[in-house]
């Protein structure tokens, strides 16, 4: 990637969208919009919906062809956001380690966890991830925020980086703060696959955190009260989590997010890039729509069951405004709880900062009372 400050509901009538969605194709149209969205102002969410019922999680049965033959549902792509949800993702080991600053607030540590997923076929993965944890000062027990940063070359990433505002600001106003590193990142393991699987395993890692501070003994987090906050790619990494495992937590804000179909993303930031060859060894959009699409979260959105709270400035060139309207739209017609706030501000949020980590922190108070 370059230019980037470098991404429920299942069953029968959920397969049946994302098997239309899939033979649809991928289509330029979808959030490669031109010009600038009519937003309103600047603090004021848009598109806001009903949360809808979750459908069962059965999978999706056998059907009849007009003459009684059966037919088999089409098969998950094990590189996939779907080939992901198929897998067990069983985080845990959360260890606390040197304390890196402290403050009348909270307390902040450097941690490691563990990140385990099953693998198709069988088998397992695991790698140990490293993060950052700031603790807020007290008893608790206290909600908590999960952490998704966006693009940082791996080869010059540092623990913790990326998030260090939001950590502190969550921290300082009663949340627990984990900040993720992803494998390939700082002290986490590698994984030597990572880019050929689409960097999916940054959303079984982020997927994994939450689940190693909910199994912590060492760490006074309230179960039932968690977010996930993902910036940039960050937010591509938890629009994909919710996909990939609805319920997990309790509502969700991503920042500045990454288009929510991957064909935009190889555009803006893949294309011609040697260091992603990996990721355009399964063809490119052009070549392989469908690949492409299935490891999308958009086709999925009726998957999601938690309330969405998308952020994202008028004025940023790195992740285009209308990726921003166009997710928002798709997660509305959804069926998601979502609202979409601008701010007159760029990728990196400057004078803004203040207001929307307010707006934010209110949102995640309300859903998680």
């Amino acid at each position: 990637m370059r230019n980037l400050t470098r991404p429920g509901r299942s069953g029968p009538a959920a397969a049946l969208v994302l098997v239309a969605l899939v033979l649809a194709g991928c289509s330029s149209e979808d959030g490669a919009e031109g010009g600038t969205p009519a937003e309103p102002s600047a603090d004021r969410p848009t598109g806001t919906s009903a949360p809808a019922e979750p459908d069962s999680s059965d999978p999706a049965p056998a059907q009849e062809s007009e003459d009684g033959d059966t037919i088999a549902p089409e098969p998950v792509r094990p590189i996939s956001v779907l080939g992901l949800a198929e897998q067990r993702h069983r985080g845990d080991r959360l260890r606390l380690g040197a304390v890196r600053e402290q403050t009348a607030a909270y307390t902040s540590y450097d941690i490691t966890y563990r990140s385990r997923s099953s693998l198709p076929g069988g088998g397992e993965e695991s790698y140990t991830i490293s993060g950052v944890l700031n603790v807020p000062t007290g008893r608790g027990p206290f909600p908590a925020v999960v952490l998704a940063h966006g693009y940082i070359d791996p080869d010059v990433y540092v623990r913790g980086q990326g998030m260090t505002r939001e950590r502190g600001y969550l921290a300082s106003r009663g949340y627990v703060a984990l900040h993720v590193d992803y494998r390939n990142h700082a002290e986490s393991d590698d994984d030597p696959d990572y880019q050929r699987r689409m960097r999916l395993g940054y959303t079984a890692d982020v997927i994994n955190a939450v689940k190693a501070l909910r199994a912590s003994p060492d760490v006074p987090v309230d179960d039932d009260r968690m977010a996930m906050f993902g910036r940039s790619m960050g937010g591509g990494v938890i629009l994909k989590a919710l996909v990939v495992e609805p319920g997990l937590v309790q509502a969700a804000a991503p920042w500045a997010s990454v288009s929510s179909l991957e064909a935009d993303n190889y555009r803006q930031f893949i294309a011609g890039d040697p260091s992603d060859a990996a990721m355009v060894s399964h063809g490119t959009p052009a070549q392989n729509p469908d690949f492409w699409r299935d490891n999308s979260s958009r086709p999925a959105f009726d998957r999601i069951t938690e309330p969405v709270l998308m952020v994202h400035g008028r004025y940023d060139d790195t992740c285009p405004p209308p990726w921003a309207s166009a997710t928002q739209r798709a997660l509305v017609a959804a069926g998601v709880d979502s609202q979409l706030a601008w701010y007159e501000d760029g990728h990196a949020f400057g004078p803004a900062f203040n207001a929307a980590m307010d707006r934010t922190i209110a949102f995640f108070d309300a859903r998680l009372a």
